[in-house]
């Protein structure tokens, strides 16, 4: 039996699906729960109702995304497995780059199948589940505190109209995909002037100009909408570019 059919086996479906059938009933008691809670406080059931359908419609269009995420890491590390991380707190934007770095440290070329097996296999996802486990703590023993900062904050504020400047928080997320996407886009540049592959860097590039004019049109054209579908899309752009690509060539 190879690696894959392995991370594909009726037991690892099994373990991964108890997992997420966890989940899914912890999301409907939850629900259940704030539905009776709004009909407790008087709050229309139709308007209750509505915000459910509007919310189930919603979740819809990013979750392409995901279904795509799984698509790319299921080739490698098995569907079961790839469904679970990215159902419940993972991203495909860390996934992927947390599992490369653990494969290379074990010795791989890169997150690949025919190099792949059970040991590599096993300290990826160990990686993969202890670093995504610090966001788990921080909000288990640090949101209470950080919520009362905020509301605490909110109390405070002195003009309701007056234009308040972007927090610690807004200036560390995007210096750290700034980080990420420089990671990312300095390995494909190395990768071309070291070997000649010119085609991580030029997909990578594709799919960048298709969320350029998601971005366009959804901030300077107010069509908010589309953000609903700008990274499918551009996702769907990046991958079709690689499929011709290599076809052409």
């Amino acid at each position: 039996m190879d690696f894959l059919s392995q991370a594909n086996s009726l037991p690892v479906y099994l373990i991964c699906g108890g997992v997420l059938l966890f989940i899914v009933i912890m999301c409907v008691i939850f629900l259940v729960k704030s539905y009776r809670a709004g009909l407790k406080i008087g709050m229309d059931p139709k308007v209750l109702k509505r915000a459910i359908t509007s919310s189930a419609t919603f979740t819809l269009l990013p979750s392409v995304s995901i279904l795509l995420g799984v698509i790319a890491l299921g080739g490698t590390l098995g569907v079961p497995v790839s469904w679970l991380r990215l159902s419940v707190i993972g991203a495909l934007q860390y996934e992927l780059n947390v599992a490369e770095i653990a494969a290379t440290s074990m010795g791989l070329s890169g997150l690949r199948l025919s190099e792949m097996n059970v040991s590599v296999f096993t300290t990826i996802m160990l990686v993969m589940t202890v670093g995504i486990l610090s966001g788990v703590f921080c909000t288990l023993f640090g949101l209470k505190k950080y919520l009362g900062k905020m509301a605490a904050k909110s109390k405070t504020e002195t003009k309701p109209t007056e234009k308040s400047r972007p927090g610690f928080g807004a200036y560390a997320t995007i210096a750290m995909f700034v980080g990420l996407c420089s990671a990312y886009i300095g390995s494909y540049i190395g990768t071309f002037t070291s070997s000649g592959d010119y085609l991580p860097l030029t997909v990578a590039l594709i799919s960048a100009a298709a969320m350029g004019v998601f971005q366009y049109f959804t901030v300077k054209k107010k069509q908010a909408w589309l953000e609903n579908f700008d990274i499918a899309t551009s996702m769907f752009v990046g991958m079709a570019a690689a499929v011709l690509i290599n076809l052409a060539v």
